[in-house]
């Protein structure tokens, strides 16, 4: 059983940051890439920032030179410092990383359960 488990959200005054964390633990043989997404109350989720296990990283356009993706491979764990933050930023942030299915080529993507993020004074 593999999951996916975020930490690090909060309630921030607009100008901070916060740095979000999620550790995949589990049956996990390989992970290829992981990512952010949020969903903000009304909206569709919206992919904020991805990496793959070799550090490459794409980012939406409306976070582009404020937020900043990385991973730890040894700890299966990804991360995103996120700052001058808006309460245009407030939402639930997911995690969600492509994990290799045992004995296959498969990757499956598995999601997190979420971590509140609110920007407001």
């Amino acid at each position: 059983q593999v999951q996916l488990v975020e930490s690090g959200g909060g309630l921030v005054q607009p100008g901070g940051s916060l740095r979000l964390s999620c550790a995949a633990s589990g049956s996990i043989f390989s992970i290829n890439a992981m990512g952010w997404y949020r969903q903000a109350p009304g909206k569709q989720r919206e992919l904020v920032a991805t990496i793959t296990r070799g550090g490459s990283t794409t980012y939406a356009d409306f976070v582009k030179g404020r937020v900043t993706i990385s991973r730890d491979n040894a700890k299966n764990t990804v991360y995103l410092q996120m700052t001058s933050l808006k309460p245009d930023d407030t939402a639930v942030y997911y995690c969600n990383a492509r994990i290799q299915v045992p004995g296959t080529i498969q990757y499956i993507g598995f999601w997190g359960q979420g971590t509140q993020v609110t920007v407001s004074s």
